[in-house]
């Protein structure tokens, strides 16, 4: 497939997706139920977000001991009477269970929800080989009969109407089944009943494996995988390696995140812990437990120094129920068997770099997916890897190299500022540049200046403080310096108001773009040329401040993990700062004149989503609010869809998707009836102002020069 036929094809998709509403507003109410849920639960006990860091140490630890432990694991499970195979790969787990069944003379098997199962796609080849095989949990049942895949790794049928859903079981019991769900629910007990009952194995996944006892544990809220695994003489559990952990604690703790991360439950309805099986009465030897352990790559991704953190995926399903893209286009768009985010370097490693190029560009690099993760884990960069890899099988296409050229672009329009910014308002240019490059052109794009930020600050040079508070290197990126640097200036002055002696020093733009569109070698190069720029002033006793959330979050995030967390990347980490939490380390009592500079103005703030792992603008509301302001924090919870410079693009992967994504915001703060929205990000601001129509101010526009 040619990059223009993939590209052409992904478009369809998003644009399929889009068109259908009441599938999407299905999906939309149940990602930020999830995120909500999950806010709530985590609000109401102790530590809160804290328990992540116990579940990062304890994956990290198992996966160190991964093989130690499969084998303690199947030892402790053979001890109790479990029969344990480890299979290399689906095809050979496929030919155990079937093997199996031929020795077991079986006809039908009763399932429960199992990922795992989907991934080596079982009940195709099960049914192939002549057996019956009947989903039991309500999603998954309602996926099997419609012929589709998941949509949700938590919500397979999310995308299911009511009505939709009476319909499919009206088909498939031939009885009248009303549209509502307590009709329909009854229904489908009716209908699963015998299964459960004559079913002659059972098959489930299992969430953990413990080590220690060689027990498993499954976790529902409906409670089929209890039948499913108690009645039928054969039990058969497929279980990835990675999912096994070393202690009875160690899985407790896991049985509190994978509820609490995925709907906000404290513990799920049914945990259900099996330690081999016991006869049903006296002289019965025909009950059997089969645990499958499955590779299927995982042992390959185990040692890639990228793609390793995967492993530490609990299934939770977090990072779909906060990503932008697929909370407009879902998992049949945004996935191949593994939907959403994790599933993009799920599906490189499990079902090929090829999959997963087909869906990764719906990866907008926001970050929230990271940031949401029980198990922390770097989905973000995995992602730009798999991106990267693509790439060299495939080139990027024109316009993401452009965007990646963000910064030689904005040289160019500076250095010609009054030309370019005359033709960036001319519709014919505004239609080739569309046609040729591929910016959209009903996109809003900020003016170029003929002077940069570097070049004024220069010419005016460094102002002389007596007896600097700090010292402090300011670090620019491309809108302070080519677009708006009487922003620059502005923070600039401010500081050294404050006492600050303020330096610009050689830099590159952040690099983020490289990033987001997937060339980790410029982005790796650009973090290295930064850092061998900026840590020789931190050794000096500077501080690197910044007014771009994402730039902050480059220097603070990304590039400790590009560089290898070598001593001089984590320096910049440690002496980076966001403009306005630095800012209220310097302030002490302001003038009343000061205090009252914005009284009367109500606003409402946006939160990008890169500012989010620094600290969500805390310190802005605060800054604004003791000059008088009225602050209102107005966000949906996930992105507003600009997600940088994807927005900039044409189509249906840009411009119409970044729409649909900020459609809820937008209505938000047009129904806050604040008088404006303040936000740090330049392009946030691009996508709100015209998203809303509404005013978009940086902070520091709202205020008088410094005295």
């Amino acid at each position: 497939m040619t990059p223009h036929d993939r590209h052409s094809r992904l478009q369809d998709r998003i644009e399929a997706a889009l068109k259908r509403k009441a599938q999407r507003s299905a999906l939309s109410v149940a990602v930020k139920r999830g995120r909500d849920s999950r806010r709530a639960a985590l609000d109401a006990i102790p530590g809160g977000e804290a328990f992540r860091e116990e579940v990062r140490a304890i994956k990290l630890r198992c996966l160190e001991k991964q093989q130690e432990l499969i084998e303690r694991f199947a030892a402790r499970a053979k001890e109790r009477g479990t029969h344990v195979f480890m299979a290399k790969d689906g095809a050979a787990a496929i030919g155990y269970i079937l093997t199996l069944a031929a020795e077991r003379k079986a006809k039908t098997v009763a399932k429960s929800k199992s990922l795992t199962s989907e991934e080596i796609e079982v009940n195709e080849s099960l049914e192939a080989a002549g057996l019956q095989v009947v989903e039991t949990d309500l999603g998954e049942l309602i996926i099997q009969k419609t012929g589709e895949k998941p949509f949700h790794l938590v919500f397979p049928a999310v995308h299911k109407t009511a009505a939709e859903v009476a319909e499919i079981f009206k088909r498939v019991t031939g009885e009248n089944v009303p549209h509502d769900i307590d009709a329909i629910m009854k229904a489908v007990r009716r209908y699963l009943r015998p299964i459960f009952l004559n079913a002659d194995i059972g098959m489930t996944g299992a969430n953990i494996g413990i080590a220690e006892t060689g027990t498993i544990a499954i976790e529902t809220n409906e409670g089929n995988a209890r039948l499913v695994s108690s009645i039928p003489d054969v039990h058969v559990c497929i279980i990835g390696q990675e999912k096994i952990v070393e202690t009875i604690d160690d899985a407790f703790q896991m049985m509190f995140a994978h509820p609490v991360s995925a709907v906000g439950q404290h513990l799920t309805t049914y945990v259900t812990m099996m330690s081999g099986r016991s006869p049903m009465g006296e002289g019965d030897s025909a009950r059997e437990s089969h645990i499958v352990i499955l590779d299927n790559g995982r042992s390959q991704m185990r040692a890639s120094e990228l793609y390793s953190d995967a492993l530490n995926c609990i299934r939770c399903g977090a990072c779909m129920n906060i990503c932008p893209t697929y909370g407009v286009v879902g998992g049949h768009t945004f996935g191949h068997i593994y939907p959403g985010p994790i599933g993009i370097p799920w599906t490189a490693e499990i079902h090929g770099l090829e999959k997963a190029a087909d869906f990764a560009p719906l990866c907008v690099s926001c970050g929230l997916c990271m940031e949401i993760c029980p198990a922390k884990i770097d989905i973000p960069l995995m992602i730009a890897g798999v991106k990267d890899r693509a790439s060299r099988r495939q080139p990027h296409p024109l316009i993401n190299r452009v965007l990646m050229a963000a910064e030689s672009m904005a040289k160019l329009g500076s250095a010609t500022a009054p030309l370019a910014n005359r033709s960036l308002q001319n519709a014919l240019f505004r239609r080739g540049l569309e046609k040729f490059v591929g910016i959209d052109r009903r996109r809003q794009l900020p003016p170029f200046s003929p002077q940069t930020l570097t070049a004024q600050f220069h010419r005016r040079g460094p102002a002389k403080i007596a007896g600097p508070k700090r010292k402090v290197a300011f670090f620019t990126d491309v809108y302070a310096n080519y677009n708006a640097p009487e922003l620059g200036m502005a923070a600039i002055e401010r500081l050294e108001a404050l006492g600050c002696e303020v330096i610009i020093p050689p830099q590159r733009a952040c690099g983020y773009p490289y990033i987001a569109y997937g060339d980790l070698k410029r982005a790796h190069k650009t973090a290295q040329k930064n850092v061998a720029h900026l840590a020789p002033y931190v050794e000096k006793g500077y501080e690197i401040v910044t007014t771009e959330p994402t730039a902050a979050y480059c220097l603070k995030v990304s590039y400790p993990r590009l560089l290898g967390q070598s001593r001089r990347s984590l320096a910049v980490v440690e002496h980076t700062h966001e403009y306005f939490p630095f800012a209220a380390q310097l302030e002490n009592d302001i003038t009343a004149s000061e205090q009252s500079l914005l009284a009367g103005r109500t606003y409402g703030f946006h939160i990008p989503c890169h500012q989010r792992a620094l600290g969500a603008g805390r310190h802005t509301v605060d800054f604004l609010q003791k000059r008088g302001a009225k602050v209102q924090v107005v966000e949906t919870g996930t992105c507003c869809g600009m997600a940088g410079t994807f927005g900039l693009k044409k189509g249906f992967l840009g411009y119409e998707l970044a729409h649909a994504v900020g459609e809820p915001l937008f209505e938000e703060f047009k129904a806050s009836g604040v008088e404006a929205i303040v936000t740090e990000s330049s392009v946030c601001s691009i996508h709100l102002r015209q998203g809303t129509g509404m005013p978009v101010h940086h902070p520091l526009e709202l205020l008088q020069p410094a005295e």
